[in-house]
């Protein structure tokens, strides 16, 4: 069970709506003589959902099951304290245009039970997709994150909810979670409701940042998303965009919506108690029905963090990564999609063809070189396994 306590703070910070498996042990949070506090954090990529996906998940006239997608990898989510991704979609439910893939997303909400199933604790919302219903989309998607008790940020339901800064206490570690998109694919946001999504405004996101200090924030993470889809390389607006969160005091800076995995890299924070930080510029795609190369491969990227509670300091002991590749078709199951990991030893259900091998290795070795082509930090390593 993850303890985590969630703090909205506005003008004043105060435990607000925490889920019952959010409260944290008493016991976890006393401060003894010696001690430290070590706590990991777990992002994957791009959340999608094509229409193929809604209909291999279908189990009934009108409803669906995507919990086994996530069968092999999900002992490396929920064995995290904490594990958020990219929700590019929006729940707006089958009265609102039906449910549909690219280019106007809108999936069944069994999408989300799934993901809460797995282990997430956190879903952003701010993407080019999260207006794809308008603002009722945005709504209706929030409303059924709250339902799951799962937490959300960069979409928001009111003013009051946009000015609160979410900050976790993860184990007696406060880290607040800030989230921006470059656009919402021209989709209108109704004038005077600003507040509905976060898009990348420098002076927003150092207001934000600053705010989350203020708050008592120990570390601050900003997921953008940002970039040209399926260039695996960081364009200039991405590393301008990366630069200003670090010069504003982000510590970590996870980045989305290219569809293919981008080089990771460690940088000098400018302040705050982190003296290294860790920038990943795109996750690329956790799951999606792109099938070409680069497109059909993901990560899971865990960040070990470590605070001396003598000290006061907080370190990155070492960030793993899991690289991880989407097999579509049939298994014993049926018609399939699945997550299979680096460290997959076998799946009983999933008979793979000599192209699906030879799709996966190569997926695998991809990711290797991608992620490691900016850094040869040895705190930068590959999960080899875990019981």
């Amino acid at each position: 069970m993850k303890n985590i306590i969630i703090t909205l703070s506005v003008l004043s910070a105060f435990v607000f709506n925490i889920p019952s498996n959010q409260i944290l042990d008493d016991s976890k949070s006393v401060i003894r003589p010696d001690s430290t506090i070590t706590i990991t954090i777990s992002v994957v990529g791009d959340l999608m959902c094509h229409s193929p996906q809604f209909e291999y998940a279908k189990v009934g006239k009108d409803s669906f099951d995507f919990t086994p997608t996530y069968r092999n990898v999900k002992k490396y989510l929920e064995s995290s304290d904490f594990t958020f991704g990219n929700l590019e979609t929006v729940t707006a439910g089958r009265k609102n245009g039906g449910f549909t893939g690219y280019p106007f997303f809108n999936t069944p909400s069994e999408y989300l039970d799934a993901l809460k199933s797995v282990g997430f604790d956190l879903l952003v919302t701010a993407n080019n997709h999260s207006i794809d219903r308008s603002e009722k989309g945005v709504l209706l998607t929030i409303d059924e994150l709250v339902k799951r008790d799962i937490n959300y940020v960069g979409t928001y339901n009111s003013k009051t909810d946009r000015d609160s800064i979410r900050l976790y206490d993860i184990k007696g570690i406060k880290i607040a979670v800030l989230a921006y998109s470059y656009g919402t694919n021209g989709n209108v946001i109704p004038k005077g409701k600003d507040y509905l999504i976060n898009l990348i405004d420098f002076n927003l996101i150092e207001h934000d940042i600053k705010t989350a200090r203020s708050k008592g924030a120990e570390l601050v993470l900003v997921h953008y998303h940002f970039g040209d889809e399926y260039i695996r390389e960081p364009v200039k607006s991405q590393k301008d965009a990366v630069n200003k969160a670090i010069e504003f005091g982000a510590d970590i800076i996870i980045g989305g919506h290219p569809h293919v995995l981008q080089p990771a890299d460690f940088f000098k924070t400018v302040s705050g108690k982190l003296d290294t930080g860790f920038v990943a510029y795109s996750m690329g795609n956790f799951i999606s029905n792109q099938r070409e190369r680069f497109k059909d491969a993901g990560i899971i990227i865990t960040i070990n963090i470590l605070k001396d509670l003598n000290k006061d300091k907080i370190s990155i002991n070492e960030v793993n990564f899991l690289p991880t590749w989407v097999f579509k078709g049939n298994t014993l199951n049926g018609k399939e999609y699945v997550i299979l990991p680096a460290t997959l030893q076998s799946d009983t259900t999933i008979d793979l063809s000599l192209t699906d091998l030879k799709k996966m290795n190569q997926a695998f070795q991809d990711t290797r070189e991608i992620i490691r082509k900016y850094s040869a930090n040895p705190k930068l390593k590959e999960i080899k396994e875990i019981d």
